[in-house]
C-alpha cells in the first residue's frame, strides 16, 4: 500500500491526488487545482475569471519539465484521468477499512509539557502547535490560538502557492539560462568570424609587402646585371688588348735576338709601329669612380613602421557599405600606398644621385683617353 500511495502523490501539493485529476501530454498527473496554480504562476499576465485562467497558454510539467501548451479552455481543456481517480477511490476505501483506529491515534503527536495531552491547537502568537492544557495553564495562556485544522489548511495552501510560484520562477530562470547559453554561442561565433576577418586583412597586407619586395628586388637585380654585363664586356676588351701587347712583346724579344742586322732592321720598323699602336689605349674605356656603388637603393621604413604599429580596430560607427568601400580603399589602398612609399620615399630619400641604372657605355662611362 505504501508503494501505491507514493504513486498517487501529487508533485505540487505532496498529497494524494484530489479529484478531478488531469493527465498531461507527457503522461504525468496533477490535481486540476494544482495544475491551475502552476499555470497561473507561469502566466501571471493572462486574463482570469474567478481565479481560473480562461485563455490558452503554456507551463512546464513539474515532474519532467516538458512544456504543456493549453488551448483557450486552459487547464479545463486537459483530459481527466478517470483511471487514477478510480484507483484513488479504491485506495481510500481500502485504507479506511484496513487501518485500525488506535494506530491512527498513535500517530498524532503528544505535548512535550503535558505528555498525556494531544497537540490539538495552534498558537498563532508563538507560531507553534500546542495542547489545550498549555493554553489554559501553561506558557500559551495569554497567546492567541486557532484550531489546528484551520491553520493546517491555511499553511498548506500557502506552501502550495509558494511551491507553484517557485515552479513558475524556475521556468523563467530556465528561460534566462537558455538565453545566456545562446548568447555565449553567438559571442563565440562572432569572435571566430571577426578573427577570421582580421587574419584575412593581415594576409592581404603581407601579399602587398611581398609584391613590393619583389618589385624593388627586381629593380636592384636589373641594375646589378646591367653593371656586371658592362664591366665584363670592358674586362674582355682589356684582356684582348693585353693579349695583343703580350704577343708584340714576344715578337720584340725574338727580334732582339736576331743576329743579322739586315733582317733585324726589316723586322724592327713594323714592330715599332705595332708597339706605338699598342701603347695607345685611348680607345679603351675607364670605369667611373663609384660606379660599383649601389647605395642609392638604400631603404628606410621608419614612417611605414610607425603606420603599421598604429594599425587598430575602427572606433567610429560606420555602415557596412562604408566599411567595404572606404575601408577597402583606405586599408588596402592606404596600406599599399604606405608600402609603396617604402619603395618610393624610403628608397629615393637615400639615393646619392639620379642614376637608377648604369649609364650606357658609349656615353657616360667612356673614359678619357690616355697614352
Amino acid at each position: 500500500m505504501d508503494v501505491l500511495e507514493k504513486q498517487l502523490i501529487c508533485p505540487i501539493c505532496l498529497e494524494i491526488f484530489t479529484k478531478p485529476v488531469v493527465i498531461l501530454p507527457c503522461q504525468h498527473n496533477l490535481c486540476r487545482k494544482c495544475a491551475n496554480d502552476v499555470f497561473q504562476a507561469s502566466n501571471p499576465y493572462l486574463p482570469t475569471r474567478g481565479g481560473t485562467v480562461t485563455s490558452g497558454g503554456r507551463f512546464r510539467c513539474p515532474s519532467c519539465r516538458h512544456e504543456v501548451v493549453l488551448d483557450r479552455h486552459g487547464v479545463y481543456g486537459l483530459q481527466r484521468n478517470l483511471l487514477v481517480e478510480n484507483i484513488i477511490d479504491m485506495y481510500k476505501q481500502e485504507s479506511t477499512s484496513s487501518k485500525p483506529a488506535p494506530e491512527s491515534n498513535a500517530e498524532q503527536p503528544m505535548c512535550e509539557v503535558h505528555e498525556d495531552e494531544k497537540i490539538n491547537i495552534y498558537c498563532v502568537t508563538c507560531g507553534v502547535p500546542t495542547c489545550s492544557m498549555c493554553k489554559v495553564f501553561g506558557n500559551h495562556k495569554d497567546c492567541e490560538v486557532a484550531p489546528l485544522k484551520s491553520v493546517y489548511q491555511s499553511q498548506k495552501t500557502e506552501l502550495t502557492d509558494g511551491i507553484a510560484m517557485m515552479v513558475g520562477n524556475n521556468d523563467r530562470i530556465q528561460g534566462i539560462i537558455s538565453q545566456l547559453e545562446e548568447t555565449c554561442r553567438t559571442i563565440e561565433e562572432n569572435g571566430r568570424r571577426q578573427k577570421s576577418q582580421v587574419c584575412e586583412k593581415f594576409d592581404h597586407l603581407y601579399a602587398i609587402l611581398e609584391d613590393r619586395k619583389r618589385e624593388m628586388t627586381l629593380k636592384v637585380t636589373a641594375e646589378q646585371e646591367e653593371k656586371l654585363d658592362y664591366i665584363r664586356g670592358l674586362k674582355r676588351k682589356y684582356g684582348d688588348h693585353l693579349e695583343t701587347r703580350t704577343k708584340i712583346v714576344e715578337s720584340g724579344i725574338q727580334t732582339m735576338e736576331e743576329p743579322e742586322m739586315a733582317v733585324f732592321l726589316q723586322n724592327a720598323k713594323p714592330l715599332l709601329q705595332k708597339i706605338g699602336e699598342a701603347s695607345d689605349v685611348s680607345h679603351l674605356e675607364k670605369v667611373e669612380r663609384g660606379y660599383e656603388n649601389m647605395d642609392h637603393y638604400t631603404v628606410s621604413f621608419k614612417r611605414e613602421s610607425l603606420a603599421l604599429r598604429s594599425v587598430d580596430f575602427i572606433r567610429d560607427d560606420e555602415d557596412e557599405d562604408e566599411e567595404d568601400g572606404e575601408l577597402g580603399a583606405d586599408e588596402e589602398g592606404g596600406a599599399e600606398q604606405a608600402v609603396a612609399a617604402a619603395a618610393g620615399a624610403g628608397v629615393q630619400s637615400h639615393q646619392s644621385g639620379p642614376l637608377p641604372f648604369p649609364p650606357q657605355p658609349q656615353n657616360t662611362h667612356k673614359p678619357s683617353t690616355s697614352s
